[in-house]
């Protein structure tokens, strides 16, 4: 079984420029044609990546606040797949973190960061981030809660 976390953008961002912005490195960027590119990280970072894009996806999504839903018409999103028996969960986090962090400061749209599709983490919505659990998941991973200002 294995982990998985979203970072969903509203727009028309091509998958190929939210690849070179997640991973600026040509040797680590998600590969493939059309609207679904994806990558085997799982050595060098403790993930597999994909970067998708469609018409319209839909969250709902528990938040601090209850359910929270969003369906942002055209997006992109960046997903990460975790196996959950490794020796170092932190590390997984924290580089996962770093693709979101380059992805969130190199771009202006609005996102969502979401937990095996039903635990909201964080949100930007109109330039503001908010965090989400931050007692919970933040406070968990060491470094996590400073990744991303906010």
């Amino acid at each position: 079984m294995a982990i998985e976390y979203d970072l969903v953008l509203a727009g028309v961002t091509s998958v190929e420029q939210v690849a070179e912005r997640a991973y600026p490195d040509p040797a680590e960027r998600p590969a493939g044609t059309g609207r679904l590119l994806v990558a085997d990280l799982d050595v060098r970072y403790g993930f597999a990546a994909t970067v998708l894009s469609g018409p319209s996806r839909y969250l709902d999504v528990l938040s601090d606040n209850g359910t929270w839903e969003w369906e942002p018409e055209p997006y992109t999103s960046v997903s990460f797949r975790m196996s959950k028996e490794v020796d170092d969960v932190g590390w997984q986090v924290r580089n996962m973190l770093t693709v979101v962090r380059r992805v969130l400061v190199s771009g202006p749209e609005d996102a969502a960061f979401a937990f095996n599709g039903d635990i909201l983490l964080l949100t930007r919505l109109d330039g503001v981030l908010v965090k989400h659990r931050r007692e919970t998941w933040w406070a968990n991973y060491p470094g996590a809660n400073d990744a991303l200002p906010g």
